[in-house]
């Protein structure tokens, strides 16, 4: 006999950054799976306007307070999801903040910030909600990170190592949770339309942009939604066991350009 279910019928999840944009995107879709969800955020409120639709709609949904650069919220919130909806089977760390600073002008403060809310807060949740899952011999933890992980931008500086970091941070804990039953995987989003970057001031974002166009980094002007980005999250903790996908990179789509019937059928010389 096995010592553990690896199939449990019910697999209650926890997503951090739940407030609005991918959070909010996922806690629906997973939700929409039969999952029930424990959504996450200093916004409290708006997590729980979403928990209160997700609950009308027929799904199993609560909202707790969450501050990620608070070790007692993070304890407090852990404790909190696994009393009102039991063993936590998925992990989604979604939650994160960007900030538009530079390498060498970032204030250290608001620079030590980003990495605290980006990287560090995400450890201190894993080690919360991730032992048990070992000791259970199953779960799916799953870390948000972005493209600039792999392809950085100027003017993201806390954003860009604490992303990077995350990557290496996630690679890691695959591997130690290598042959636990904890799948531990990455969904690395291309620009998204989120309420990130959405404080910058008018200024700084056309500076900002211009500068990602001088390094190629933008090869079209089409976005992601935060439903296409949770629609690879749902399948990524979907996947029957005996596999783990351990990274997907989600990027948007660029418009068609000219006649399609152009391209199928070109004119005969």
């Amino acid at each position: 006999m096995p010592r553990f279910d690896p199939h449990p019928e019910r697999r209650p999840a926890v997503v951090t950054g739940a407030s609005s944009g991918i959070g909010a995107a996922v806690a629906t879709a997973l939700a929409a799976a039969g999952h029930p969800v424990v959504l996450g955020a200093r916004r409290v409120e708006r997590c729980e306007q979403l928990a209160e639709a997700l609950v009308a709609d027929g799904a199993e949904a609560v909202a707790l307070h969450l501050d990620l650069v608070d070790p007692d919220s993070v304890a407090a919130f852990a404790g909190g999801a696994t009393e009102v909806l039991g063993a936590i089977e998925v992990v989604v760390s979604n939650a994160g903040d960007v900030q538009p600073i530079s390498t060498t002008g970032a204030d250290p403060e608001e620079f030590a910030r980003q990495l605290q809310v980006n990287l560090a807060g995400a450890q201190a949740l894993v080690s919360r909600l991730v032992p048990p899952m070992m000791q259970r011999g199953r779960g799916d933890v799953v870390f948000v990170t972005s493209e600039v992980a792999v392809r950085p931008r100027p003017e993201m500086a806390g954003y860009v190592a604490s992303k990077a970091g995350l990557e290496a941070f996630a690679e890691a804990m695959a591997m130690e949770c290598e042959g636990t039953g904890v799948r531990v995987g990455i969904v690395r989003p291309g620009p998204c339309s989120t309420e990130q970057g959405s404080t910058w001031a008018p200024e700084a974002v056309e500076r900002i942009v211009e500068s990602w166009r001088s390094w190629g980094l933008m090869r079209h002007g089409s976005t992601l939604l935060p439903e296409q980005v949770a629609g690879a999250i749902v399948a990524m903790v979907s996947v029957p066991r005996g596999a783990r996908w351990a990274s997907v990179e989600v990027q948007p789509e660029a418009p068609v350009q000219g006649d399609p019937r152009e391209r199928a059928n070109p004119e005969e010389p």
